[in-house]
Parts: C-alpha cells; structure tokens; sequence
C-alpha cells in the first residue's frame, strides 16, 4: 500500500485507498460525497524510506567463565550443605538434546534432589557453554574447579542471606555499563561508514540499570555525537526490546527520511545474581549473562544501498490472559525475574497462528523465512518456537549457538545473532523473534 499527496489539477482528495498491484487510487473530492477512481499515472505516489541497517555492532565483556565454573560459584552462593532440596527443574530432555523445562517451582513440589546434584545436573542442561561478566576480575581458565575471582557477591553463609541491595548493584550497572555500550557503538558506527557528528537519534535499550543524567548523555559525549542528537530510552522491556528499539527507529526515519539513528543495547544481567534456592533464581543464575551491540540504522533510497538489510515490518501479540506467566520486578536485592512452567505451552499453543497471519499481511510464508533469529530464552524455549513452527534444528542454529557462547544476555542477543546473519551473508529475509512480561510477542522482519 502506498500514499498518495493530496494535489490533482484543480481538486484536492482525500485518498481512502491505493493498490500498488492495479495502480488506482479510489479517493473522494474533499467536500464531495462520490468516490472517484485516479489511475496511477494521474497522481503522485510517495512510498515511505526504508530503514536500513548500515552497521551492527557487539560487545562482551572481558572475562568470562564456563558453565562448570559458574555451578562451582553457584554452590559456594546457596549453601549447599543445609539439608534444602533443589528439585528437578528440566524434564523430557536429555542433556544431548540441550534442552529442559521447569516443573514446578513451589517448594511444596520438590522432589528431594538435594547437596547440588541438581544443581549441577540443571547447568550441565541450560544450553549454555561458556557466558561474560563484567564483575569477573578474570578468567577462570584452569580447570573446572577454578572458583571466580569477583568481589562483589560475599559468600552466604545462611539460607536467609540475599547478597547486595538493589542500590549496590545499580551503582555498579553505572559504573560498568558505559564501557560495553561504547565499544558497541564504535564498531557499528565504524561499520556503517558514518561520522558519529552526522547521527541524529540515538535510543538506549536497557533493563537492567537506570540513572540519570545517564548512559545515553555519557554515549553522546564519549562518541562525539552532536549536542543536538535527540534521545530515546527503551527501558524494563525486557529480551525482546532490540525489536521494540526498531519499531522506534523505523518510524523516526519514516517521519524524517534524513535521520540517522544510533541503537544501542546493554543489559548486565550478572548484577541480579539471586541467592536462595527458588527455583526461578537458579534457573535465571544459569543461564543469564552480560552484552551489548548496537546498530546504525537511517533511511535508504539510492540503488547503492540494495544489499543492505531493511526494517521492513514489525509487530505485537499481546496474549490474553497470560500477565503472570513471566515477570520482571525491582526487589530489595536486585532485579526478580519469575518464568511459569506454562510458557513453553502458550508458544506453543498462540505462536503459530499469530505469525502465519502476521506474515500473510507480508506476503510471506513460515517456510519462506531464510534466517531465525529467535531468542534464546533457553532450551525449552527454543523447542517450543521449533514445535511450534515446525522449524528444523538448523533453522534455529545460530539462536543455540549464541547462547551457548554467550548465554542469555537478554535485548542485545538477538542482536548478535542478526550480526551472524550478517557476518555470514545469510540470504534473507530474516525474522527476529522474542518473547517477555505480557505475555509478549515481539517480531521484526527484514529484508
């Protein structure tokens, strides 16, 4: 569908209708009441710019540490002496497979797997091979039982301690957030070619720190933006936000075709470790992890720029009756995450129906989609995408190979699949897909 201005030889219209397959507009004279039908030759069209993505970058932190590292740490945090049971949180999966799912998260329900061996069999399953925090002091490199060099989370030494208050881990988000952001956006910047003065927008995309004057002032004095640049925070939204970000640019380049937008993604999930044993914390301490990556979008109407990937549609399912199956709330000790055990079921279930007419309104098929960028809120989440869609596992080879690398480093992930997409020369078009509070469905195609 496109517009069209409103201006015929003595005459002005409203325009009700165009089909850019026949080429007629049906429109009305302005004070008339009788539709007329232009032929497209006798009326100015104007197709909106498309949002293009000129340069993608990514970022991680410096240190990193395995999973059999991370279940080391994880056993010194929780006390695994007091006679407390884990309970089996992944079923129906085998550890080959690379997927689980959580039973029930209610004490009461437990079945008794206590001393961490459960612990150890939950983070042997996440998927997740080795993840970056920006609170490692370095690598745990040695061997399996190497303990992580990190000051910031004291040992518990009861079942009731819950590690630093909320205020202790935002001001290190303040501290550590600005350098991973920063060396995201000098590589897509680089990338896309552009003199960072030239940039017009930049939006910020985060849930897990917030201050103020914060990262985005701090981004347009390290980078050398203009003083003007206009801004946008994305915040609270969660793993899909990147596609949220998207939406944002897309339509700022729509309503001027000579921006140029900075996106900028970074979460440091590793500041809302949760001790105790609940089950949706230690599923969370498995498999979340630290990242940012950046994009330079603006629009694109010259024929040099027809390889370069386009925004060309997004969109929203909000489910009905789904507001508890996932959440993410400020608490006294950090960020909580809680995840149902229904959610795997609701993707299932709501997934396939939503996106097939979705993709219709595209012109587009399920099958006609080339690359996936699902994101991998874990295992049983990218099987229940794969049942869902009946994709195959290479469909989704790139979502599990950025999480075993990286693990769930919440909005900039499906990021740094795009950017192995892209690094890949991938043929397109390319869906974008993700999940968070709602319960939400995020989706972004492009071409």
């Amino acid at each position: 569908m496109l517009s069209a201005f409103r201006t015929l030889p003595s005459h002005e219209i409203e325009v009700d209708h165009y089909s850019d397959a026949s080429k007629v507009v049906t429109c009305r004279v302005v004070g008339g009441t009788e539709p007329a039908r232009y032929s497209g030759s006798m009326i100015k069209t104007h197709r909106p710019p498309q949002a293009a993505i000129r340069g993608i970058g990514i970022a991680s932190p410096q240190f990193s540490v395995s999973q059999s590292n991370s279940v080391e740490f994880a056993r010194t945090m929780l006390c695994v002496d007091q006679p407390v049971a884990v309970g089996e949180v992944f079923s129906g999966e085998t550890e080959a497979g690379g997927s689980g799912e959580y039973q029930d998260r209610s004490p009461a329900t437990r079945n008794g797997v206590g001393n961490g061996r459960g612990l150890e069999a939950l983070y042997r399953m996440s998927s997740v091979k080795r993840r970056g925090s920006v609170l490692l002091e370095s690598d745990a490199l040695y061997s399996d039982e190497s303990p992580l060099d990190q000051s910031f989370y004291p040992k518990a030494e009861s079942p009731d301690q819950r590690g630093p208050s909320t205020g202790e881990r935002n001001r290190r988000f303040a501290q550590e957030s600005l350098p991973l952001a920063k060396s995201a956006a000098v590589e897509a910047i680089a990338e896309a070619k552009v003199n960072p003065s030239k940039i017009t927008h930049l939006i910020v995309v985060t849930c897990t720190g917030f201050y103020s004057p914060g990262l985005d002032v701090q981004l347009i004095d390290q980078l050398g933006l203009s003083r003007e640049t206009q801004r946008v925070q994305v915040g609270f939204m969660g793993c899909h936000a990147a596609i949220n970000a998207m939406r944002v640019a897309r339509g700022l380049i729509a309503a001027d075709p000579d921006s140029i937008v900075l996106l900028v993604c970074v979460e440091l999930c590793t500041l809302h470790y949760q001790y105790g044993w609940e089950t949706d914390r230690v599923v969370s301490n498995a498999i979340f992890a630290d990242g940012a990556a950046a994009m330079v979008i603006s629009g694109s109407e010259i024929e040099s720029d027809c390889h370069l990937p386009k925004i060309a549609a997004t969109g929203s399912k909000l489910i009905a009756d789904s507001e508890d199956a996932m959440s993410w709330n400020i608490g006294d000790h950090g960020f909580e995450m809680t995840l149902s055990a229904e959610v795997p079921g609701i993707i299932e279930a709501q997934l396939s129906p939503f996106l097939t007419q979705w993709l219709a309104r595209q012109n587009l098929t399920i099958r006609e989609i080339a690359g996936w960028a699902v994101h991998p809120g874990g295992p049983r989440i990218l099987r229940s995408v794969q049942t869902a869609l009946q994709l195959t596992d290479d469909d989704l080879a790139a979502s599990r190979s950025v999480l075993a690398s990286h693990g769930n480093m919440s909005s900039p992930t499906m990021v740094f699949i795009v950017n192995q997409f892209a690094s890949e020369n991938t043929a397109r078009p390319w869906l974008m897909l993700g999940f968070g509070p709602g319960l939400e469905v995020e989706v972004a195609l492009i071409r």
